[in-house]
């Protein structure tokens, strides 16, 4: 284990939070005026694209090598989610690569994420490949234009674990927008999405004289507009499972027009990006989940995956686990309704309601009644917030973050953004430069569904 770090600014709610950035700065710190032996991750995806992250661990002879373990098993996931590979390539000292390979196995300590990028993902089996530094692969990243397409009549979507956003747009203005509440991730018959996804469609298209195209966001991996895993889904049987994944190019040919989507968290990205005119931007909508997006400064997408609600932000041996990963402290828990009803039992309250968003919104109301410890719920989540950030920020060149979604919804938001803007400026004065901002209200709730409209090219 590494060292670990007490924040100068802790969580109100969570005295055990031990953020990663402020551990990977420590060891960073500690293994270079150690003599900082030289470490390179390479991920390898589809098409030769591959990913390199450069970093230095304690030299093979020093006492606290054997930190070198978890700080690197911590920086492969987190690599893994973020960009995605199903080749993992370990550039330095053998006992490493060693350890990364041991636990990358079907009966290993990461089995789930093992099966979720071999099998699932890339189709092929996830391997681990140990080299010296210098000869760890160079990098190959690609890039693409994504969305922006204001023309005509359009329909916009996003798939949420409580609800499903949709809106009538008509040459970039949302003219019609509504909130479908579902439950789609007890659901085993894969009638259930189509029906109620085709139901918001069709209530949306009532709005509009004719559909020209349709864009829609989603949490999950998407490739062709094909779900290739998505928590959506967990209840679907795998003998039913090519029902999802061609269900989107059935609602195609049911109405007639282009059709696109995308992993919810560039939709994010993109909305952001849309509405303030700036690039080099991270996305995160904070709702049943964590869903994060990426504008490079060129204005266009990665192949990157960008899951962060599976990558770790908490290094503390009690933090929660994750449900269905089953791993410790990644962005999940600490990013989304799930965070909120972690925390609400510590300040004396249940959440109640039929649905996920009727608890959490049984919650809210305590927020706008200005019960004080219902704020400290929001508090802790900003404090997450900041550390993140700047752990963040050492994988991804942002200049801008937008934080949207429900969990953000009413004071909420802005006691997120208060708290976060004030432990970066304390905390980590280099990354004033990064703006967080909120949406207004409306596009909190609904801003994906409309950037997501824009997805289609018209012919």
């Amino acid at each position: 284990m590494m060292k670990l770090i007490l924040p100068a600014m802790q969580p109100p709610l969570d005295p055990d939070f031990r953020p990663a950035a402020m551990a990977n700065r420590a060891f960073h710190r500690d293994a270079e005026a150690a003599g900082g032996a030289p470490l390179v991750i390479a991920l390898e995806r589809t098409h030769g694209a591959i990913s390199r992250y450069e970093t230095v661990v304690f030299p093979a002879d020093h006492p606290r090598a054997r930190e070198n373990l978890f700080y690197a098993e911590r920086l492969v996931k987190f690599l893994l989610w973020q960009r995605g590979g199903w080749k993992v390539t370990i550039g330095g000292p053998r006992t490493i690569g060693e350890h990364i390979r041991r636990i990358y196995t079907p009966d290993g300590d990461r089995a789930f994420d093992y099966r979720f990028m071999g099998e699932q993902v890339y189709r092929r089996p996830l391997v681990v490949e140990i080299c010296e530094a210098g000869e760890a692969p160079v990098a190959s990243e690609r890039s693409q234009p994504l969305g922006r397409h204001l023309d005509g009549c359009r329909i916009g979507f996003d798939l949420g674990a409580s609800d499903v956003k949709v809106s009538a747009v008509v040459d970039g203005k949302a003219i019609f927008s509504d909130e479908i509440v579902w439950e789609p991730v007890e659901q085993s018959d894969p009638d259930y999405h189509y029906q109620r996804i085709m139901a918001a469609l069709k209530e949306a298209a009532e709005h509009l004289p004719r559909v020209d195209a349709i864009g829609g966001s989603s949490a999950g991996v998407y490739v062709d507009n094909q779900p290739r895993v998505a928590s959506l889904y967990r209840g679907i049987p795998e003998a039913r499972f090519d029902q999802i994944r061609t269900m989107f190019q059935r609602i195609q040919r049911e109405f007639g027009a282009p059709l696109e989507v995308v992993n919810d968290g560039e939709v994010t990205a993109l909305a952001g990006s849309m509405s303030l005119g700036v690039n080099a931007i991270l996305g995160i909508a904070m709702g049943s989940s964590e869903a994060v997006g990426y504008v490079n400064r060129a204005g266009a997408i990665t192949d990157w995956l960008n899951e962060l609600a599976f990558a770790p932000v908490d290094y503390a041996p009690a933090a929660p686990a994750d449900e269905w990963s089953g791993d410790r402290g990644v962005g999940a828990r600490y990013f989304s309704q799930q965070a909120v009803f972690r925390l609400a039992p510590r300040v004396g309250l249940t959440p109640k309601g039929d649905t996920k968003a009727a608890k959490l919104k049984s919650i809210q109301k305590y927020l706008e009644a200005g019960h004080a410890g219902t704020r400290q719920i929001w508090e802790t989540i900003g404090v997450y917030l900041g550390y993140a950030l700047a752990h963040y920020a050492d994988f991804y060149d942002i200049d801008h973050a937008l934080i949207l979604g429900r969990v953000t919804s009413g004071s909420g938001g802005p006691i997120i953004l208060e708290t976060a803007q004030n432990l970066i400026a304390r905390e980590f004065p280099e990354l004033r430069r990064i703006a967080i901002q909120l949406p207004d209200e409306k596009s909190r709730r609904v801003g994906q569904s409309i950037a997501a409209a824009s997805l289609p090219a018209l012919d």
